[in-house]
């Protein structure tokens, strides 16, 4: 098995204030704040979990002395993220990249599936990212700058048994990341996602069975699940002048195939 080097940091984002839902712990979210504060950026994260939220500042602030801040946020409340912002501009002072982490998943086989089960997936999921971006697009559309990058997942594309609720939160958050790039491209604002296809972590390993895992991993191109790392690279460059020119793209990483 081929690991990935690290490819170290490139100076992207100096200058930037960057918020990243659902960051505390060792997932795509706090991959990203790591990849996004080696790249320059001031990073506010936020999570539910006040203990594991003052765990990761502590963390992540041992590498980025002043440049890191945590705002606890429950991304089911109506009101939570004009909290988060307002939270964000008092601390660092501006906004310039949002990446909308926040996401459930579950199994289920639909005939057995609970309206709660479905709301809840769906709330975490699409709903909050609904909110995160309209909220972020008042702020930014009258500075005429800013990114926003959305996790979505490729069970956004593919159909995978007792994933209906979780298929239909993360295809609409593609299909919510395109209609906002339309609507924000002539304020000079870029809305894209990212689509991780497998990408390994602790939680992933309680929740979804070893056999299963294997068999996801074999799929692989690289016959192998991402890091978190890797996918938080991609939201990097998205979030970066590299890519300019690039909006309302859902990006895989990893392979489209089951």
């Amino acid at each position: 098995m081929i690991l990935p080097q690290d490819p170290g940091g490139h100076e992207l984002l100096v200058g930037r204030v960057a918020v990243v839902t659902a960051a505390a712990g060792s997932g795509i979210g706090g991959a990203t704040a790591r990849r996004l504060l080696r790249e320059g950026a001031t990073v506010v994260v936020s999570d539910v979990h006040d203990g594991r939220l003052a765990a990761c500042v502590e963390d992540l602030q041992a590498a980025a002395p002043g440049r890191v801040h945590g705002v606890a946020c429950d991304v089911t409340g109506p009101d939570a993220f004009e909290t988060l912002f307002d939270a964000v501009e008092h601390l660092a002072g501006s906004l310039d990249i949002v990446v909308n982490n926040a996401g459930l998943g579950g199994s289920a086989p639909l005939v057995e599936m609970t309206d709660q089960q479905w709301h809840l997936v769906l709330d975490v999921s699409l709903v909050s990212t609904f909110r995160s971006t309209r909220a972020a697009l008042r702020r930014l559309l009258p500075l005429g700058r800013g990114t926003i990058v959305n996790v979505a997942s490729v069970t956004g594309w593919r159909a995978e048994a007792g994933q209906a609720h979780y298929a239909a939160a993360k295809a609409g958050v593609m299909a919510l990341t395109r209609c906002a790039a339309l609507e924000a491209a002539p304020h000079g604002i870029r809305v894209n996602a990212v689509a991780p296809t497998l990408a390994m972590h602790p939680f992933l390993e309680k929740v979804v069975s070893e056999d299963e895992l294997g068999h996801w991993a074999e799929v692989q191109p690289q016959g192998r699940a991402a890091e978190p790392a890797e996918v938080a690279a991609v939201i990097a460059a998205l979030a970066s002048g590299y890519t300019s020119y690039l909006t309302g793209e859902v990006v895989s990483v990893g392979s489209q195939q089951p």
